[in-house]
């Protein structure tokens, strides 16, 4: 049995499939796993990650699989699964093998590993389209506007791209707590992510400015006067917007 360990990251698992196929492995008997546990038996192979074979194998899964499941298969990836990368490796071993593949790659979950990584990608899914809900962002003094959360899946690359998409011209930055990294946008310019612990610290306790904590309180003045009292309902609020999220937003920050 081969044990390809690589990176836990979009290009450290595509690496690690484009050695299983350059060394002709046996899919069946090969193992790809971005955690350090010892399996029995294992012929461990490390793998460092390369962007050149990387992007090779992103663009075959792009062209044979099409761009939905292309997407599905990454945001499969941000989970914290640690059987995350041999479920997609098998569910691409499988979609290559299968001439021709009817329909959606991830549509055929009678295969153990499809459904493993349909269900992945539904988990980080349900998370990014929170984060797009609950995310608030801030003005701080030099009109940056800054948001931090602490999502469970690694998703701060795919909501840097949607509000890239939705804030061309303003410097924004968007801090992943747990993991320690901040996606920054500069006005008219590209995103990019980095763990630079001083950059991190030093947005953190940047102060906000007057215009933002003006209307933070007009906000929580409108959210508690359009709230009736007598229906307040804090379990069904807990399910619609979990605690995990409610102390990052500005309706729970501070609030009386």
């Amino acid at each position: 049995m081969r044990v390809y360990q690589c990176e836990d990251s979009l290009e450290g698992v595509c690496t690690a499939i484009y050695r299983a196929y350059e060394d002709h492995a046996e899919h069946e008997d090969t193992w790809i796993r971005v955690d350090r546990e010892l399996m029995l038996f294992g012929e461990y192979i490390p793998v460092e990650t390369d962007i050149q074979r990387a992007e090779k194998v992103l663009r075959t899964l792009r062209r044979r699989f099409g761009q939905e499941d292309y997407e599905s298969l990454g945001l499969a990836l941000t989970t914290p699964d640690p059987e995350k990368a041999q479920a997609v490796y098998q569910t691409v071993v499988y979609g290559l093998r299968t001439r021709p593949l009817p329909g959606h790659l991830l549509d055929h979950q009678t295969d153990s590993y499809v459904l493993q990584t349909f269900q992945l990608a539904k988990q980080a899914g349900r998370e990014y389209s929170r984060l797009l809900q609950f995310l608030r962002f801030r003005e701080l003094e030099r009109g940056i506007l800054y948001a931090e959360n602490n999502p469970k899946s690694h998703v701060l690359p795919y909501v840097m791209v949607h509000f890239a998409d939705r804030f061309p011209q303003e410097d924004f930055a968007i801090r992943d707590i747990d993991r320690g990294l901040l996606g920054i946008h500069p006005a008219g310019g590209d995103w990019y992510l980095t763990d630079s612990q001083t950059l991190i610290q030093a947005l953190g306790q940047a102060g906000y400015s007057a215009c933002e904590m003006a209307y933070e309180e007009l906000f929580r003045y409108f959210c508690r006067k359009i709230a009736i009292q007598e229906r307040r309902n804090i379990g069904l609020q807990n399910q619609m917007m979990p605690k995990r999220f409610q102390k990052y937003t500005i309706e729970f920050a501070n609030s009386p």
